[in-house]
């Protein structure tokens, strides 16, 4: 149910009239990403927490989408967005 509609407070004699519409407040991290360090070959987990559940969202490095494959597992859980980059190597700096 949506509290945005046409409100009117009417007297009988006169009508008063009120159009409300809300607005969804736009998503925002509340927990940035962290600075990592790794060893070549450990797996690397970043992850970001989300004002909101279930939230489309993509991953770039240096500017390129990042998309799910053997390197990359890419996965959300409630409000944490993951990215996990398995086998490291010096290229994923």
């Amino acid at each position: 149910k949506t509290d945005a509609g046409l409100y009117t407070c009417d007297i009988g004699t006169d009508v008063a009239k009120s159009k409300v519409s809300v607005q969804e407040k736009p998503t925002e991290v509340t927990k940035p990403l962290e600075d990592k360090t790794s060893a070549v070959g450990q797996d690397i987990s970043l992850s970001c927490e989300l004002s909101k559940p279930d939230v489309s969202i993509r991953w770039y490095k240096d500017g390129k989408a990042i998309r799910k494959s053997q390197k990359y597992d890419l996965h959300q859980e409630g409000t944490r967005a993951i990215l996990i980059i398995h086998d490291s190597t010096v290229k994923d700096s």
